[in-house]
């Protein structure tokens, strides 16, 4: 039972199956392959050739190109300006990855997200046109510090900024009580979706069921809310 983990992915629901990613770092590649792996056609582009065959040969996408993205001649030439969505996932080298973000809006993609370095970084991208703008290392270091803290939750996916769905361990004093008795709502503002009980996942669980030590629950609310549990 896993909840995505990167929270940019939101924003990808766009009903395309055809996405591109400009940037095949890390990030790019990550982003590549989890959309490859969830079955949608990803196209690749770097300029750098040896990036674009290594994502290639480790078949984390559909098509790969090497082009200057900076260049909108290229751009078009490569039917990237067909794509419901592009991600631009040049974070280091600032001024191409605002280019390339203005270069794809103006070509008139309807959804580019881009990731941005700096807070600077971000007001530029969203300036030039980036319908999204994504801190894959702010958002890592928030969800270090909250598995450091909180080491009973196992998955947070953030619905917006205030309010989370979180896969846990039920926690010490919940054990051997049934869901009518903990009372989530009243007593921690939060509501129950599901729980795992011998790796089979059961939703909308009836009230009079007993929870266990060592499954697993899935609940819904806000984030103070939930960072208030007990573990």
């Amino acid at each position: 039972m896993n909840l995505p983990s990167l929270g940019f992915f939101r924003g990808l629901r766009t009903g395309s199956k055809q996405f591109a990613v400009i940037g095949l770092g890390r990030f790019g590649r990550a982003v590549c392959q989890t959309l490859h792996n969830l079955g949608y056609e990803v196209l690749g582009i770097d300029s750098d050739d040896r990036l674009v065959a290594q994502a290639l040969t480790d078949h984390i996408v559909s098509h790969s190109l090497a082009l200057d993205s900076t260049d909108p001649g290229a751009l078009k030439e490569s039917g990237i300006f067909e794509f419901d969505t592009v991600i631009v996932a040049i974070g280091n080298y600032i001024q191409e990855s605002i280019i390339t973000t203005l270069n794809v809006k103006e070509g008139g993609v309807p959804h580019v997200v881009a990731k941005a370095s700096t807070e600077i970084h971000g007001k530029l991208l969203k300036r030039v046109g980036a319908d999204q703008v994504v801190f894959p290392e702010h958002e890592m270091g928030c969800a270090l510090a909250r598995t450091l803290t909180r080491p009973g939750i196992l998955e947070r996916f953030e619905l917006d900024p205030d309010t989370s769905i979180v896969e846990m361990v039920v926690p010490h004093v919940f054990e051997e009580k049934t869901i009518v008795e903990l009372e989530l709502r009243s007593r921690y503002g939060v509501n129950l979706l599901a729980v795992s009980q011998g790796g089979k996942l059961e939703v909308t669980p009836s009230p009079s069921l007993r929870l266990r030590k060592g499954e697993m629950i899935v609940v819904i609310g806000a984030n103070k809310s939930i960072d208030q549990l007990p573990v």
